[in-house]
């Protein structure tokens, strides 16, 4: 069987290309859809064309805010089907940004389920649910009234806007960020109610300067808040464009448990999260290039936000090893800015006032644009109305006309030529209903009638007046700010941090073991002054909370120290880690309560004083029950926690003081009575003994004060009287401050003279003080209280007193 010749092969058809030419123009052709189409935000709307696409898709499929959530997977799929031709890993990426509340100052899309963290990713479409949050509706609104114009989608299928109308500046609002092909953007993202308050002063002032909006935009506002360092960066970028920003987090420094001091991370820079920088943070431990970090803790969570714990190890300066942290993790970062956006489709780097210039000239074509589509609308609502009208007038004639009518047509050319009406007037009425003929019909469509003619007229004016409509988009930027907005974020530092240099060798963090001075409030709070050879403390002029001072102790940083309790014991510890205040001003306000940095857990016992264990002066104990004692520090077993006085059951110890021989030990009873003797008649003791009979007590009297006085010192009694049967709080009570050289002194164990005198409902004293003049009274929160003129008798009333005093101290150290 013969073979069939084989088909005419086609002729072969090669062409030569210039491989040049055609990369070139490949190249370009990708830069160019790269740049339009995806990675740069137009200046109007402030979105990239696949944040649009699911803007507008959700809105389409009735996503808003009162609605449910729906899979976020059919949100990816119904955008990549009909609008977005790209991976729907691209377009779920997009979604969860628009989700994230770190990276969007105001979030567009309400998530539901895990969209991610700084330090973790979203999980899976199909797991996550979304839908349109509140400020979403306000970008998309009015797309129904041609605001905008609109396009064809990939395929040609269903239209999508070119735009949307953005009742907000979202660009500056929300930032941007973006890589394209051969330009990037980088985006800041700002306080609603700052920018929009930037608009509409460049909405009444068109020439107003950069100068000028930045009186109302000062700054970015991060959502992560943090501390913007130095404003001249802002200033070249909102200038020029382009700016670098150092913004640092935000820390305290607090007591982290007993004697342990940390720094606490509250809030971080931009995009950066707790993991990175504790990473960071063992990263330059183990490198040893940090010093003085013990260790490093996570307690970030739901109901208390960011919270990272660095312990401080002792002896070291939490404020130099913070500024370690800042040198050498992200705890300070940078940002730089680079505005480039497509203005008129093309890309541009963009100033503030160019960015609100785009935005205002984009907002002003929109309301003229929904202006104009709603006076068409309520135009051609009241021709239709205003033939009604006619026919129902006369609906008799009408009536008879269309009955003798052979068809509808005939019927509408009769209709428009009986009763001069419009071809869209007569088919109205032909399309009405027997149930409009009612009186109440006609009533209603009077009232439509006045009220459409009444927004015509408004709308005719608004269209025909450039100020109407720049005043009408004041008014919606302002209501948007009203509804959106929230306060400021980041904190605006005007100073730049200063250039750091990279040390050479290993940092020396410690504290330095210089003098101090130690300064314990009535109140119980502790603070370090630190001081050099020479140098006096200078007390405020004015006194703030606190400033009643207990005790205070000359020392050196590093030293060890021991804290009397009323539990007659002494804890060990050094005041390296207690926070220091200056010289030139003390303010215990700032101190830290004693108690916790101790680690004193057992409730109602109280710090009553220092003891330096290299010193040879006795120290004085009173207790509540009369008993005093003198021991003598250097003379103590060196242990962290020492019991330096025997008590009874029951008993306390209620005040104590350096009392050398020549000073007069001084008790005062909750039943008045005051008695002083020297302190010679006292031996000092050891630790275990339980010390002697000071004071002879009347029936249910206990020592309200014991101290130690100067025998020659002007020293003053303060006293305060109460009653047992008077509420706490309701009366403050009756004072009086007495020259303590009016009291006699008596022998020790004996009772003592009336140092106050009781009116009715009075039967004690609450409070009592004896020391150096002048004295200062403090209430139980530790505000300021008056005491009366020194002066009274030592026997008298007193008088009566404005608030509650809660303690007496001295006001000069």
């Amino acid at each position: 069987m013969p073979k069939t010749p084989p088909p005419e092969l086609a002729p072969e058809r090669i062409q030569d290309i210039d491989l040049e030419s055609e990369m070139q123009g490949s190249f370009l052709e990708y830069a160019y859809s790269v740049i339009y189409s995806r990675a740069l935000p137009d200046a109007r709307d402030g979105l990239k064309p696949v944040q649009r696409r699911i803007l507008y898709q959700m809105s389409e499929m009735g996503l808003r805010p009162d609605r449910g959530h729906v899979k976020s997977a059919r949100v990816v799929g119904e955008v990549m089907g009909k609008l977005h031709p790209h991976g729907d890993s691209a377009i779920y990426d997009a979604l969860v940004r628009l989700a994230q509340d770190f990276a969007l100052r105001v979030p567009l899309v309400d998530g539901h389920g895990n969209f991610g963290s700084l330090d973790d990713g979203p999980a899976a479409a199909r797991y996550t649910e979304a839908r349109l949050a509140a400020p979403a509706i306000a970008l998309t609104e009015n797309l129904d009234e041609d605001v905008v114009d609109f396009v064809p989608n990939y395929d040609g299928q269903f239209q999508q806007p070119a735009v949307l109308p953005a009742a907000f500046p979202n660009l500056l609002v929300n930032g941007a960020s973006g890589i394209a092909v051969g330009m990037a953007t980088n985006m800041a993202p700002h306080n609603l109610i700052e920018v929009v308050a930037a608009a509409t002063h460049l909405l009444e002032n068109p020439d107003a300067t950069t100068e000028e909006l930045m009186e109302f935009v000062p700054g970015p506002d991060f959502p992560s808040g943090g501390i913007l360092m130095g404003l001249d960066g802002v200033k070249d970028a909102y200038t020029t464009g382009r700016g670098a920003l150092k913004v640092r987090g935000k820390v305290s420094v607090e007591p982290l448990g007993p004697r342990r001091t940390g720094i606490i991370v509250s809030e971080l820079p931009y995009m950066v999260g707790p993991e990175r920088l504790i990473e960071k943070i063992r990263d330059a431990v183990q490198s040893k290039k940090l010093q003085g970090i013990s260790d490093v803790t996570d307690l970030t969570d739901r109901n208390h936000g960011l919270r990272v714990a660095i312990g401080i190890k002792t002896g070291f300066d939490p404020n130099a090893v913070l500024e370690q942290l800042y040198r050498l993790t992200p705890l300070e970062d940078s940002f730089s800015i680079n505005n480039v956006a497509l203005v008129e489709g093309q890309p541009r780097t963009l100033g503030l006032k160019e960015m609100l210039s785009v935005y205002v000239g984009h907002r002003l074509e929109v309301i003229t644009r929904r202006s104009r589509y709603r006076l068409a609308r309520r135009e051609e609502r009241l021709h239709l109305v205003e033939g009604l009208l006619i026919a129902i007038l006369d609906i008799d004639e009408v009536i008879q006309v269309i009955r003798s009518s052979d068809d509808s047509e005939q019927a509408r050319t009769r209709l428009r030529s009986v009763f001069d009406l419009s071809e869209l007037q007569a088919e109205y009425i032909l399309e009405l209903r027997l149930r409009r003929l009612t009186k109440f019909s006609r009533i209603e469509l009077e009232t439509e009638r006045d009220a459409l003619r009444a927004e015509i007229a408004r709308l005719q004016e608004l269209l025909a007046s450039p100020a109407l409509l720049r005043a009408a988009v004041a008014s919606e930027l302002h209501a948007a700010a009203d509804a959106y907005g929230t306060p400021r974020r980041t904190l605006l530092m005007n100073a730049a941090p200063p250039k750091q240099r990279a040390a050479k060798g290993a940092v020396d963090l410690q504290i330095a073991d210089a003098p101090t001075m130690l300064v314990l409030s009535t109140t119980g709070r502790a603070v370090r002054v630190d001081l050099a050879e020479g140098q006096e403390l200078t007390v405020p002029a004015r006194r703030s909370k606190h400033d009643a001072i207990l005790a205070t102790v000359e020392t050196t940083v590093r030293a060890e120290l021991g804290a009397l309790t009323s539990a007659g014991r002494v804890v060990r510890f050094s005041p390296v880690d207690l926070p220091s205040v200056p010289s030139t001003s003390v303010q215990l306000a700032a101190g830290t309560p004693l108690r916790d940095y101790l680690g004193i857990a057992t409730k109602g016992e109280r710090i009553l004083g220092f003891v330096r264990f290299d010193s040879d002066t006795p120290i004085a104990l009173g207790t509540a029950q009369g008993t005093v004692k003198r021991i003598v520090p250097s003379a103590l077993p060196v242990r962290p926690d020492l019991e330096v006085i025997g008590m009874k059951p029951g008993d306390s110890v209620v005040g104590a003081a350096e009392a050398p021989d020549d000073a007069e030990l001084v008790f005062v009873t909750t039943d008045a009575q005051l008695l002083h003797f020297s302190a010679s008649s006292v031996r000092p003791q050891g630790a275990p003994a339980g010390g002697m009979a000071g004071i002879k007590l009347g029936a249910n009297a206990s020592v309200l004060f014991f101290g130690a006085v100067d025998a020659d010192a002007d020293a003053v009694v303060a006293t305060v009287s109460g009653g047992e049967s008077i509420l706490p709080g309701t009366d403050p009570g009756r004072a009086k401050v007495s020259a303590f050289a009016e009291y006699p002194a008596k022998g020790r164990a004996t009772g003592g003279v009336r140092a106050h005198a009781f009116l009715k409902g009075e039967d004690r004293l609450t409070v009592a003080w004896v020391g150096r003049s002048p004295a200062q009274a403090v209430d139980p929160t530790g505000a300021v209280r008056k005491l009366p003129e020194p002066g009274a008798r030592r026997d008298a009333s007193g008088q009566p007193i404005d608030g509650v005093i809660g303690s007496i101290g001295r006001t000069i150290i």
